[in-house]
């Protein structure tokens, strides 16, 4: 649970003034190529720092620092050091979604699952997409609710809805392009605060720089098996995620590219960085929540300064997921009369609507719908191998050997003796190479039988 501010009129006043002061920062889109694409009024695309920032901070959600501070606490520094691993996703998409563009023409990733595997490959490939994107708006927004009060309670549900509220407001006005616009600012002023938290923490450590690196284990139990989780996810991970994709195919292809390896440099400094207090918590001998607890003890300042950095986080993540829906439903599955401005804020609107709906559920309803990067384990061969002419059940065997792995971890239903490692993570590093194997069997076997036959 987030920490609550003493004063709880402060929570209220920033909050408000968040809002407010992104609404009037985010410019206002009127043509379909501003809403939907990101340029400005005279069609210029935006540049390396916009987009940078941009993809960025969209990937540092709420959930992702915490991540990475209970990580540090628990594994030290190379539990830290494995989840800023997840940020090598931007590098592989970087790459391949240059590949895509230069030597394939394509223009999204949809155009390329329609011209490769069909209409149907690209609605099974959207019903991923909206499952995780309605996940990013409740499981973020759940986060303000908990700045302002306990789950369930009325100060609870008040801050969420007006979060949601303040969010939809500024994306409303101009779709992609107030995402960016925001995200770089909201990037700025994340850094800022992430320099003053450290800044004021790390020194009051009784710990040794020493003991700050050598912290933690780097065994299997020790943290190297999400190390390997990790290693095998970014390759198939970051493809059923829009919020980046999109991002992919709005500029010139090598700026793009440089924003995308950069972006993953910075994301994986940023969450090394913020994991430390994780694992300031752990030499200090520091129970419970680190993010919470760490904070609590360096006064209203710090506790603020934590409370901000998460409001930013999932302000970006949100109005990003906004973004990415409005243009999956009106561009990328749509049809042409559809392309409106006025359909893509509908679609914005809708979205905040039903995807507030799951705060008022139980939590077991929240965990139940997250789909894991076990599940979509199925989309590495199909990015990896995009050059390769394979049939077109390579794509639907390969996706669906990845959900039906996903459920059978998520159920818990994953035989014991098949996890051939021990430790923490044992079981979902086994299914995940399992998985992949799995995976890539079933992409190839049409492609070598099609082979076979044509002998």
């Amino acid at each position: 649970m987030v920490a609550k501010l003493s004063i709880e009129p402060i929570q209220w006043i920033v909050l408000s003034l968040f809002g407010i002061g992104f609404f009037f920062v985010a410019p206002i889109s009127h043509s379909v190529k501003e809403f939907f694409d990101a340029t400005d009024e005279k069609g210029v695309q935006p540049g390396l720092f916009v987009l940078t920032g941009s993809l960025v901070i969209s990937w540092i959600f709420a959930k992702s620092i915490t991540n990475a501070a209970n990580l540090g606490q628990e594994f030290g520094l190379v539990g830290g050091f494995a989840y800023s691993l997840y940020y090598l996703s931007f590098m592989v998409a970087g790459w391949i979604i240059y590949d895509l563009r230069t030597k394939g023409g394509f223009k999204s990733i949809h155009q390329f699952l329609q011209q490769r595997y069909g209409r149907q490959a690209v609605i099974f490939f959207s019903l991923l997409i909206t499952f995780r994107l309605f996940n990013e708006v409740w499981s973020n927004t759940m986060v303000i609710g908990s700045y302002f009060g306990s789950v369930n309670s009325a100060s609870y549900y008040m801050a969420i809805l007006i979060f949601t509220f303040i969010t939809l407001a500024y994306t409303l006005k101009g779709g992609l392009r107030s995402s960016l616009l925001t995200d770089a600012v909201q990037m700025i002023f994340f850094s800022v605060l992430l320099v003053i938290l450290l800044a004021f923490i790390l020194p009051t450590s009784s710990a040794s720089p020493m003991d700050f690196v050598t912290s933690g284990s780097w065994t299997f139990s020790g943290g190297l098996n999400l190390i390997g989780v990790v290693l095998i996810q970014i390759f198939s991970y970051p493809f059923h995620d829009s919020v980046m994709t999109d991002r992919g195919f709005i500029t010139n292809p090598k700026l793009t590219l440089k924003s995308f390896i950069l972006a993953g440099i910075i994301g994986i400094v940023c969450i090394f960085a913020f994991s430390l207090i994780g694992v300031y918590a752990q030499l200090e001998g520091i129970i419970g929540n680190p993010s919470v607890k760490v904070a609590s003890l360096f006064g209203l300042g710090i506790l603020l300064s934590m409370n901000l950095i998460m409001v930013t986080s999932a302000a970006s993540t949100l109005d990003s997921a906004f973004s990415s829906f409005s243009k999956l439903v009106v561009m990328d599955i749509g049809k042409m009369h559809h392309k409106t401005v006025n359909n893509g804020r509908i679609t914005m609107i809708l979205m905040a609507i039903l995807g507030s709906i799951p705060v008022f559920l139980s939590p077991e309803i929240l965990s139940a719908t997250t789909i894991s990067g076990t599940m979509v384990l199925g989309l590495a061969p199909i990015f990896i191998f995009w050059k390769l002419n394979v049939p077109k059940s390579s794509y639907f065997i390969s996706v669906s050997i990845g959900l039906i792995m996903g459920t059978i971890v998520a159920l818990g239903l994953f035989p014991k003796f098949l996890i051939f490692i021990e430790g923490r993570y044992a079981d979902l590093l086994s299914s995940n190479l399992i998985g992949t194997i799995l995976c890539f069997i079933g992409f190839f076997l049409p492609y070598i039988i099609s082979k076979i036959k044509n002998i």
